[in-house]
């Protein structure tokens, strides 16, 4: 079992930039690849970024590819999402999530989930 607490959201303008920190503990971070995904009002929860047990690999939705990076620090049990140029439409909460058997883009495939952390991005 792994616990997930992210952190890092808050309010800013078009253009500005977040840097989102999902905290693990409980397990070996290591043996989880780590997602995030975002979910806006009155919409699903839609995947963001994922990234391998190792961080050699990342995965990016086309609507972030080129302005958000994923990233993680296993000897800190944390993992990392860079926002850059963000767009009103990126407003959002937004949801860290592990497990121990690779990334996939959809919700049901991942048991451990962070409480989430609010991202508005101002026009």
């Amino acid at each position: 079992q792994v616990e997930l607490v992210e952190s890092g959201g808050g309010l800013v303008q078009a253009g500005g930039s977040l840097r989102l920190a999902c905290s693990a503990s409980g397990s070996s971070f290591i043996s989880y690849v780590v997602a995030w995904f975002r979910q806006a009002p009155g919409k699903e929860r839609e995947f963001v970024a994922g990234i391998s047990w190792s961080g050699s690999i990342t995965y990016y939705a086309d609507s972030v590819k080129g302005r958000f990076t994923i990233s993680r620090d296993n000897a800190e049990n944390t993992g990392y999402l860079q926002m850059t140029n963000l767009h009103p439409e990126d407003t959002a909460i937004y949801y860290c999530a592990a497990n121990t058997r690779g990334v996939k883009r959809i919700v049901g495939s991942y048991e451990h989930w962070g409480q989430g952390t609010q991202v508005t991005v101002s026009s």
